[in-house]
């Protein structure tokens, strides 16, 4: 009878062991386990991903105008206006998302240089001429922006078509973009689309 009850108690003992161990293993994994992101969270980090890159082609825009307008004062008169839309449109793009300040010094510093402000380089200077000492080579891309051709006639058509593909990345991101955001895009693109004409018509005058 006695070596029956210790038996019996054994058993409850070991039931009860394996329920606790069984418990506390559910309990670890569940504090273990990553939170999942909700689809609202999933939907705002996509949006914001979207956004960044949109300005981010805008901010390439202006660094290629900014490049321009400083090789070539002649064309400030002429490219200005359209410089200061492409700013306008990267500030819009960006509406919502924490400001940097390399997005303030792009959009906004480079008003001087718009203005022609900036010393252009001496037209018998290595930066004009390119490393042939040709009017029309190319001077090595540096870190304050993209090179630009010493002949304004082939910087025009380079930066068109640089408008043309911002226009088309911006047509491209639309499809994937929220209605608001996706018609700011269409506007955005439209825009480009309206500066290369402008740049072409004129190269042609």
């Amino acid at each position: 009878m006695g070596r029956t009850g210790t038996l019996g108690r054994r058993a409850l003992l070991a039931a009860g062991a394996v329920t606790l161990a069984g418990c506390t293993s559910d309990g670890d994994g569940g504090r273990d386990r990553p939170r999942q992101p909700s689809a609202a969270e999933r939907a705002a980090r996509a949006e914001a991903a979207l956004r960044r890159a949109s300005v981010a082609t805008s901010q390439a825009l202006l660094k290629r105008y900014d490049a321009v307008l400083a090789a070539h004062p002649s064309l400030v008169a002429r490219l200005s206006p359209l410089r200061a839309s492409v700013a306008a449109h990267a500030k819009a793009l960006g509406e919502g998302l924490p400001e940097g300040p390399a997005a303030s010094a792009t959009a906004d510093g480079g008003a001087d240089r718009a203005a022609g402000h900036r010393t252009p380089a001496a037209p018998d200077s290595p930066a004009a001429t390119g490393p042939s000492g040709s009017p029309g080579a190319r001077p090595p891309e540096t870190a304050a922006g993209p090179a630009v051709p010493a002949d304004p006639a082939v910087a025009l058509r380079e930066l068109t078509a640089a408008v043309r593909k911002a226009a088309d990345a911006h047509t491209d991101a639309l499809l994937d973009a929220p209605p608001e955001y996706a018609r700011l895009l269409a506007s955005v693109a439209a825009a480009g689309a309206a500066h290369a004409y402008l740049l072409t018509e004129g190269g042609r005058a």
